[in-house]
């Protein structure tokens, strides 16, 4: 690790100190949001991108090494470990360089080069190679060839092939070569695409017909709807290089010599070299990497939508209204009470003959009434605004007012089925649970959003089409770190739920739940410590991030971590101000200077993240609770017209644009073009999922079930 540290100080632009306590704390099992919450003296304030990229870096570096060893051996044992490649070897940073270095010594399957070699040519080759050079004498290449004529030789032109096959796998697994094919191919080739078969206007990837970019121009969401056409067999892409360049350089690099037939004779196996070796494996190469950092774009962009739904403002926990809308199965509405804890359903159909509706209008307001309901979450799919419309016409009768909103039902019905919706209701319907969901999701997004497999929620982009080891982990890290940013309440929290915070296992988070069943809700942080298997390391990285409302420390319900305890209390009686007046200590504290205060293990940045939680015990860091109010007379498709301004929310961002619901069972698309009055480069810089917003309708294509709309001002142009 030490050799490393001053490598990775400079590649993430961090000091040598930063990177050391960082990589120690994560070596002693301390997690990301632990560390970027809990030791910001010793990390210099890091912040969990920060650890995380040092992490990702870290581990780069140590697979590089250990193969970096695994190469020396390999290449030491054959007796070819020269100094100079020793030393090359050494001052890789890169995987892709390591195994260029690597590639003539790799053992390798039957090629023709080895063929040559099994038929004795290799003399033949080095004899050959020692005529390239200026000074070389004039020599008959078929007369030397003679010589090496045996059985499996029959000719000597059959002679002259197998050296040229032998030196051309030595000009295609030169390092330099290759690494400079590579960059010319990144810099110059031509991406293109066809689609042979299908007839115009017939597929969705209409736009790759006759498609051709520069490959170093190529936008991640365009080169991974390319990979997907040619996995579902629409079109063919390939890369177009520049082959008269590659020619002329690794001609002017590998030949020396000014005999004529030499020259041609190496002429003819460079371009054997690159048309058959150098060619289609740097190409391969060059693909692979773009679809990676394609990849990553696209992960990315998954990861900041998820992170945004994730946090989105929750509406509160009231007693709350979950209905699945339906039409023939009718609407199933789920009653929650304040804790979110299922107390009712009941199956109305208020798109119905008019008994029907009579009926469902006296259920919905009955339960309204019995239940003093505050919210109501409609889910957005198929009836829903017919629903919402039929919802609105109940609350006119009623005494009560609640808050009438429609959610983002995706991935509902995946939770619905699944074994954790079976597990908690057992003897309920699958649309029961859907609106159990529903209602849930109203009343904190966060709490009902991490049970479903964030691939189903609907704010991926090609997200079947990129590496899913990655994509897990990365959108695993995103749901850690918004729990953990949240915090969670620890007398209410699902398994899930509490599976997500720092230092807490699956087989903890039961336990919690068990000792929580038996012996009641948790008085204080402390008690945690008598749950099996949750001893002082666990103790340490869960504490801060748990929440305990009404519990015997005031401390317990902020993010206070529990080691600071001593501290704080030591704080307010020297301010003869009481801890169980926590803003008025927050107050004392802002007139104060701070570093006062501080000491070897507490330091500023603790002190003020203190101060900032004593502010506002107990607060939620998510935004203000904020919805849409789809425009009344516009239902489906068929009411937009073009120039109509409407609210909706965005439902997803990708890279070139923003899906935005707008209640008519279709979400428009805002272009990247369409986003502002401005040049946008990024859609995230401008919105984000869940966001309300006011657009304009520019297009309307209802067969093809396609909306353009805008958000830049009328008159722009």
């Amino acid at each position: 690790m030490p050799d490393l540290i001053p490598q990775l100080a400079q590649q993430l632009s961090l000091s040598t100190a930063q990177i050391a306590q960082a990589l120690q704390l994560l070596d002693e099992g301390a997690t990301v949001p632990f560390i970027a919450r809990y030791r910001k003296e010793r990390t210099g304030q890091m912040d969990e991108i920060q650890i995380r990229a040092l992490a990702e870096a870290y581990a780069y570096q140590t697979e590089l090494a250990e193969r970096r060893q695994a190469v020396l051996t390999s290449i030491e044992s054959q007796g070819k470990l020269t100094p100079a490649l020793r030393e090359a070897i050494a001052a890789c940073r890169q995987k892709t360089e390591l195994e260029d270095l690597y590639l003539p010594f790799r053992p390798k399957r039957r090629t023709r080069a080895t063929i040559a070699r099994d038929k004795g040519l290799a003399p033949l080759a080095e004899a050959i190679g020692q005529l390239n050079h200026r000074r070389a004498p004039q020599a008959n290449l078929a007369q030397m060839a003679q010589g090496y004529v045996t059985e499996p030789v029959p000719t000597p032109e059959a002679a002259l092939q197998g050296a040229a096959d032998i030196l051309a796998e030595g000009v295609a697994e030169t390092a330099a070569y290759r690494a400079w094919c590579r960059r010319q191919f990144l810099q110059t080739g031509l991406l293109t695409s066809r689609i042979p078969e299908a007839p115009p206007d017939s597929t969705k990837f209409e736009l790759y017909r006759n498609y051709q970019i520069p490959l170093r121009r190529v936008a991640p969401h365009n080169l991974l709807a390319l990979y997907r056409g040619a996995a579902e067999g629409v079109l063919k892409f390939r890369l177009e290089v520049d082959a008269d360049a590659a020619l002329a350089h690794l001609e002017q690099q590998e030949i020396q010599t000014r005999s004529p037939q030499v020259r041609q004779f190496y002429k003819d196996l460079i371009r054997d070299a690159f048309t058959r070796l150098i060619k289609p494996a740097i190409t391969s190469e060059v693909l692979a990497q773009k679809k990676q950092e394609a990849d990553e774009a696209s992960i990315e962009t998954f990861a900041v939508n998820l992170r945004n739904l994730l946090l989105a403002s929750p509406a509160g926990m009231k007693p709350t209204l979950g209905v699945d809308p339906g039409f023939r199965t009718g609407c199933k509405v789920a009653v929650l009470d304040q804790t979110g804890r299922f107390l009712d359903y009941q199956a109305v159909f208020p798109h119905g003959s008019a008994k029907q509706r009579q009926a469902a209008a006296q259920t919905m307001k009955g339960m309204i009434e019995q239940y003093q309901v505050e919210l109501i979450a409609i889910g957005n799919g198929t009836a829903s605004r017919e629903t919402d419309r039929f919802v609105a016409e109940v609350l006119q009768t009623t005494a009560r007012q609640p808050v009438k909103v429609m959610v983002n039902e995706a991935g509902a019905s995946v939770y619905s089925a699944s074994p954790l919706a079976i597990a908690e209701f057992p003897d309920l319907d699958v649309t029961v649970r859907g609106a159990i969901s529903i209602g849930r999701r109203l009343q904190d997004p966060l709490a009902e959003l991490i049970k479903i497999d964030p691939k189903s929620i609907g704010v991926g982009q090609y997200q079947h089409d990129v590496d899913q080891k990655r994509l897990k982990q990365k959108l695993e890290e995103t749901v850690v770190s918004c729990v953990n940013y949240v915090g969670v309440d620890l007398n209410t929290a699902s398994r899930e739920l509490l599976t997500y915070v720092s230092g807490l296992s699956s087989t903890v988070a039961n336990n919690i739940l068990a000792y929580r069943n038996q012996h009641g809700t948790f008085k204080n942080r402390r008690e945690l410590l008598k749950v099996a298997k949750l001893g002082p390391k666990a103790f340490e990285q869960a504490a801060g991030f748990l929440r305990i409302r009404q519990g015997t420390n005031p401390l317990d319900q902020t993010a206070v971590h529990p080691e600071r305890y001593a501290a704080v209390e030591a704080i307010a009686q020297g301010l003869n101000v009481p801890l169980s007046a926590p803003t008025q200590l927050a107050a004392t504290l802002k007139q104060a200077d701070l570093r006062q205060y501080t000491n070897d293990g507490l330091g500023l940045p603790t002190l003020q993240d203190i101060v900032a939680e004593l502010e506002k015990p107990g607060r939620d860091p998510r935004a203000q609770f904020t919805y849409a109010r789809f425009r009344e007379g516009v239902n489906d498709i068929a009411d937009l017209k073009p120039g109509m301004a409407l609210e909706g929310v965005v439902t997803n961002v990708a890279n070139f644009g923003a899906f935005v619901d707008i209640g008519v069972h279709q979400d428009g698309l805002v272009h990247i073009s369409q986003m502002a009055d401005r040049f946008v480069a990024d859609p995230k810089e401008i919105v984000s999922v869940g966001q309300v917003v006011q657009v304009r309708v520019l297009t309307v294509e209802a067969k093809r079930k396609r909306i353009g709309l805008s958000m830049r001002s009328d008159n722009s142009p």
